[in-house]
């Protein structure tokens, strides 16, 4: 064991440079880790990350506070290694137990007057819920196994103190207003700070934005998706709209290739790897943008595969800062939430084009058949083309859509 004190700073390379919020400490100190052990969480503007201990040891010093701007030169406090290391199994291991919706990643530090009873494992959907509501974890009966706090603890807890009319420092901030109106004010996450600057930058300072919108007839990859699903399934990946969406955009973009670009004041920068973004809703947190590399030399089982390792790894909140890297395009899948179209979908910047899918829906239209005009109902959406009007005009949008499109109703031709 070694007999000094070292430095607690972020992991080369996990920031790529740019600085990020201190969002919590997970020990306190004097607490004793594991080399390995979850220490503070850390939040960008789209990712949430642990930081792990390095070594085994105690928390000597904590220098950075919940709220501080980090980098990789910051100082975050100092790790005792001469300490003894905690002798029990170590609580930073991942697993699943969904009967209990919880996937167990470390240990809350529980007040010092207590008896121990409530330190139990929790998981981050459950830290999660604790820091929102400001709530003690001692003060919830936990109904895990081993007396572990569960995310359906927390809910239920909540809806019990809200039915005694007992109101969350969190939730709602008691304000002075002059209109009369009753209200709350929620307070804005570092996360949607951020979002906030990035639409506003992308939309009003930095791209004059037009958008183009299409008809796509869905029924080729309809009946190309059932026929594949199960197989895919069995192959272990899961075979979305998605990722359909991705190869022809691919497809389309090797014939438009100025749309898989970065506008410079003196040039149109054209990317030869196609690097797709994939839009990616966290509830009331914000949106994440997980990108799926190379999408130029996969096939359809390798895209479905490597979007769902992203998409799985953005809603259990494990995504790293290098998943969201390098992207040159985005796709925006609105319509799975019941959008027919959104114009414009802003731009993710420094890229010059968005790609939108609206809500897929059976729709009369008419068909030449044999010469006479019939009404048929066909499987449609609208797709849309947000592009940046420095790099692209109509012309360019256009054909690509009608490639993206081409590539959609003629799969498997």
């Amino acid at each position: 064991m070694m007999n000094e004190s070292m430095t607690i700073t972020l992991p080369v390379g996990a920031l790529e440079g740019t600085a990020a919020i201190l969002s919590t400490w997970l020990v306190g100190e004097g607490d004793k880790v594991r080399k390995g052990d979850p220490i503070l969480e850390l939040e960008t503007d789209k990712v949430s990350m642990e930081v792990c201990a390095e070594s085994d040891g105690s928390i000597e010093r904590i220098l950075a506070a919940s709220g501080d701007n980090v980098d990789e030169k910051t100082i975050l406090g100092y790790l005792n290694c001469a300490a003894q290391p905690i002798l029990e199994k170590s609580p930073s291991l991942v697993f699943d137990d969904s009967s209990q919706n919880e996937s167990v990643a470390n240990f809350s530090k529980c007040d010092a007057a207590s008896d121990g009873s409530k330190c139990h494992l929790i998981g981050p959907a459950v830290r999660k819920l604790l820091r929102k509501y400001d709530l003690d974890v001692t003060s919830i009966n936990g109904t895990g196994k081993g007396g572990r706090v569960t995310r359906d603890d927390i809910l239920a807890f909540i809806d019990t103190q809200a039915g005694k009319g007992q109101s969350n420092s969190n939730a709602s901030m008691p304000v002075e207003k002059s209109h009369g109106l009753k209200s709350k004010l929620v307070s804005h996450s570092s996360m949607r700070k951020k979002i906030a600057k990035h639409m506003v930058d992308s939309l009003l300072h930095t791209s004059p934005h037009v958008t183009s919108v299409f008809e796509m007839d869905m029924g080729r990859i309809i009946e190309h998706r059932k026929m594949c699903k199960m197989g895919f399934e069995e192959a272990g990946a899961k075979l979305t709209f998605t990722a359909y969406f991705l190869a022809a955009s691919a497809k389309a973009m090797q014939k438009v290739p100025v749309v898989n670009s970065r506008f410079h004041d003196d040039c149109l920068e054209i990317f030869e790897d196609i690097n797709i973004g994939v839009g990616t809703a966290l509830g009331d947190d914000g949106l994440i943008v997980p990108v799926v590399k190379q999408v130029q030399e996969k096939n359809l089982f390798d895209i479905a595969s490597a979007l769902q390792q992203q998409t799985d790894k953005a809603r259990q909140g494990k995504l790293a800062a290098a998943d969201m890297r390098d992207g040159t395009f985005t796709i925006s899948n609105h319509g799975v939430s019941g959008s027919l179209f959104a114009t414009p979908i802003i731009i993710n910047q420094p890229q010059v084009a968005i790609l939108g899918i609206g809500k897929l829906e059976k729709r009369a239209v008419v068909e030449e058949v044999n010469g006479e005009d019939i009404i048929v109902i066909r499987p449609k959406c609208y797709v849309s083309l947000s592009i940046d009007h420095r790099a692209l005009d109509a012309y360019q949008t256009n054909l690509f859509l009608s490639h993206f499109v081409e590539a959609i109703e003629n799969w498997g031709k």
